[in-house]
């Protein structure tokens, strides 16, 4: 059997699956067919809402512990998080309310 040099790249016989951006993509799928914004989700979950937006867009990887919190956000089972997304840009949950982050109305 061959070996590869270090300096070889290995070919690729596979697209490239980045799966931080899969979950991510499919929690955002998720979301916006619950019509939750980013901030509904992360209160649900327990999360912070940053952290979601990291998650989301492939920066974060979430603990297993993490998952199980979203995936009982959506009351789904952890494993249909892991499905791959079935659209690559869901489109965008605006709030209803005005969300209060404490800042003061004058």
């Amino acid at each position: 059997m061959p070996t590869q040099s270090p300096s070889t790249p290995a070919k690729k016989s596979r697209v490239e699956f980045d799966p931080r951006k899969s979950l991510g993509l499919r929690i955002k799928e998720l979301r916006v067919e619950h019509g939750l914004t980013q901030e509904e989700l992360s209160d649900r979950s327990g999360l912070f809402r940053t952290y979601m937006s990291r998650i989301e867009s492939g920066q974060a990887n979430p603990t297993l512990t993490m998952l199980y919190q979203i995936a009982g956000a959506f009351a789904i089972d952890v494993r249909d998080l892991l499905t791959l997304p079935q659209n690559q840009r869901p489109t965008r949950v605006r709030a209803t309310a005005t969300v209060s982050r404490g800042r003061v109305n004058k």
